[in-house]
């Protein structure tokens, strides 16, 4: 058996074995400020003729507008990027680590160089009403050849919706995959990957979505919009595009589901 192929084996035993591990632990008692109802789309996840992947995760929060309004911010959006990262360390207990660069951004099985996935350092994008960041996949040993400096992604979402109740705020988020071609559907079978990464990945990032409910956002590593110092100017963040567009990639239908 090919080294290559060894190691996406192992590392999908690794993963199915941190995240069920994770999901058996006991729960804390913590505070939550809002309330999270998962939201998937009908065709959450699905594989195009030329194995392009697209997985969306969603949910609905629903928050005091007062507390929206405090962390409706770009240095919030980037903290938000880095709770990200934080939970997923913590739902692989630790086996799946982040690496940063100022230009890159590496996620590790322990520590590098055995790299699962690069990405390019991520773009913000935000208004009054939605705010995205988004990582550009770049390579890795999860990536396959086709996938490697392409047009797929990573990407959190997160929009404002109408207000069910004076008082009340409603934000849509969602994270998205997309254009990525997994390696292991490619060296093995679509079938291994939909059994094994693909269904890690829809359960680590519910669970993620869900833990927003407490607002616990991480300060940020890179601290790109951190509070300047007097005098100093701010960076700007480009509008994200209109709210509601088709953002699937050329050719990805629901034909094929993972």
């Amino acid at each position: 058996m090919p080294d290559d192929l060894r190691a996406l084996l192992l590392v999908a035993l690794l993963l199915l074995a941190a995240a069920a591990a994770a999901a058996l632990r006991g729960r804390a008692l913590r505070r939550y400020v809002a309330t999270a109802v998962i939201a998937d789309p009908d065709d959450h996840t699905v594989i195009d003729p030329s194995g392009a992947v697209r997985s969306v995760q969603a949910a609905d929060l629903t928050l005091p507008e007062d507390a929206l309004q405090a962390i409706w911010t770009p240095a919030h959006l980037e903290r938000l990027a880095r709770t990200y990262w934080r939970f997923l360390t913590r739902a692989t207990l630790g086996l799946i680590r982040v690496a940063y660069t100022e230009r890159e951004r590496f996620v590790v099985l322990l520590c590098r160089p055995f790299v699962l996935l690069r990405f390019a350092a991520p773009e913000y994008e935000m208004d009054a009403d939605r705010g995205i960041v988004r990582w550009r996949i770049v390579r890795g040993v999860l990536v396959s050849r086709r996938g490697r400096g392409g047009d797929g992604y990573l990407e959190i979402d997160v929009a404002r919706r109408p207000a069910r109740a004076a008082g009340c705020a409603v934000v849509h988020v969602e994270v998205e995959v997309a254009n990525f071609y997994p390696a292991i559907a490619s060296t093995l079978s679509r079938f291994v990957y939909a059994n094994t990464q693909s269904r890690i990945h829809v359960l680590v990032t519910h669970r993620f979505l869900r833990s927003l409910a407490r607002l616990d956002l991480k300060e940020s590593r890179a601290g790109r919009f951190a509070s300047p110092p007097p005098g100093a100017g701010t960076e700007t963040v480009a509008d994200p595009p209109p709210d509601g567009r088709d953002r699937r990639p050329a050719g990805v239908s629901p034909a094929e589901r993972p």
